[in-house]
């Protein structure tokens, strides 16, 4: 440690604890990957791209930030991933606002999706009522917003485990109906 800051951060590079320990400010990771701190403690990633062939008023590249979610929901490597992807786009001469991959679905909107083409295959609709109401109950409010992609381990973790010991057998029925949606949704 130099002065409070690792070599990690002087490196370019940021870890997992910098990015939870972090002061206020705007920390590089590299690349044009930030994270954001402010004041108010709440942690974001931001990705600065130049969008090659244009200019902005005064005649310069066009340089834009683009938010890439809250550090508490998307982990580094994902945010290095997302950050690639829009670095490849303003690379292409799009501006990625305008020519991102059409907006990932939220877990929920998957999750309902496999439900209604699931539906034919239950010998009863209590059974694929049940199904959906196990998602809408315990996963929905925790990660039913979130984009398909950014749902990893941890956030699997944060539905299954106020369950877990007290109920089960539903935690173990949610485990595997969150795994199906996260299945089709990597299809």
């Amino acid at each position: 440690m130099i002065s409070g800051i690792s070599m990690a951060a002087l490196n370019g590079k940021l870890t997992k604890k910098l990015v939870e320990n972090l002061g206020t400010g705007r920390h590089g990771d590299g690349s044009g990957l930030y994270l954001v701190v402010d004041p108010s403690g709440a942690r974001r990633w931001i990705v600065r791209v130049t969008v090659k062939g244009q200019t902005n008023r005064k005649g310069a590249p066009l340089r834009t930030d683009f938010g890439l979610g809250g550090a508490d929901i998307v982990t580094i490597n994902q945010a290095r991933e997302r950050a690639l992807e829009y670095r490849r786009i303003a690379k292409q001469g799009l501006n990625p606002r305008f020519a991102a991959t059409q907006d990932i679905p939220t877990f929920e909107e998957i999750a309902q999706q496999v439900h209604i083409e699931r539906m034919p295959t239950w010998k009863k609709q209590k059974h694929g009522q049940q199904w959906i109401n196990t998602l809408r109950d315990y996963a929905f409010p925790k990660m039913g917003r979130m984009p398909i992609d950014s749902i990893g381990q941890p956030e699997v973790l944060m539905c299954l485990s106020p369950i877990w010991t007290a109920k089960h057998e539903t935690a173990k029925r949610l485990a595997q109906r969150i795994k199906i949606v996260l299945d089709v949704a990597r299809g």
